[in-house]
């Protein structure tokens, strides 16, 4: 038997064509994005921004610094996917919460808390790494929640990053990792395309 997960991941595509005459609600937009911060981050960090460019200026400006990609006109809502940089100087407001309801002690917390600073701490390799990540994972969960309401997504890395960093005002933290464009399908979507064998990607050991 299939489960709901296994359909969503079996219908999913990657949309290019949108239908312009439907919108998203502010609503529908921060469900989505509450669903997409459900996906994992080390630590727990929560080390991740979405930006949800909804209006026709804003469409307009993202579009200017995206290569002129049509798709972020014409979706609902295209959501910059940001990771951020220094996750470990907020660890320990993000864990507070779970510290709170009794899921993580706070010895833990701590111990959480001086293990990424250690580990990030002057590294911005390490820390641009997890940045990038999680912004990956939150916009691979953003795609889901995406098909689970009956809409399509597409992601996509053509983008200018020092464009859409000075376009919308993102800090040095911010790392914009991929755009997501979400809104309902519009005729001429492919369908999802085949994938190779998984005895050529998979060892077993």
């Amino acid at each position: 038997m299939k489960t709901a997960i296994t359909t969503l991941l079996e219908q999913r595509i990657s949309a290019n064509q949108f239908d312009t005459t439907k919108s998203l609600s502010t609503t529908e937009i921060e469900e989505l994005t509450r669903l997409a911060t459900l996906a994992p981050t080390a630590f727990n960090f929560q080390n991740w921004k979405f930006i949800a460019v909804h209006t026709p200026e804003a469409k307009a400006r993202l579009k200017a610094v995206a290569f002129g990609q049509q798709k972020i006109a014409d979706a609902a809502v295209t959501f910059i996917i940001c990771g951020t940089l220094e996750a470990h100087k907020g660890l320990a407001k993000a864990i507070k919460p779970s510290v709170d309801a009794g899921i993580v002690p706070q010895e833990m917390a701590d111990s959480w808390v001086a293990m990424a600073t250690g580990g990030h701490e002057g590294n911005h390799q390490r820390q641009r790494d997890e940045a990038i990540r999680s912004a990956s994972l939150g916009s691979m969960a953003l795609m889901l929640a995406a098909q689970g309401m009956g809409l399509v997504s597409g992601p996509m890395i053509g983008f200018d990053p020092a464009g859409v960093a000075k376009e919308f005002n993102l800090s040095a933290n911010d790392v914009p990792a991929m755009l997501v464009a979400v809104g309902y399908p519009a005729a001429g979507n492919w369908p999802q395309k085949p994938r190779l064998p998984v005895k050529e990607i998979l060892t077993i050991v």
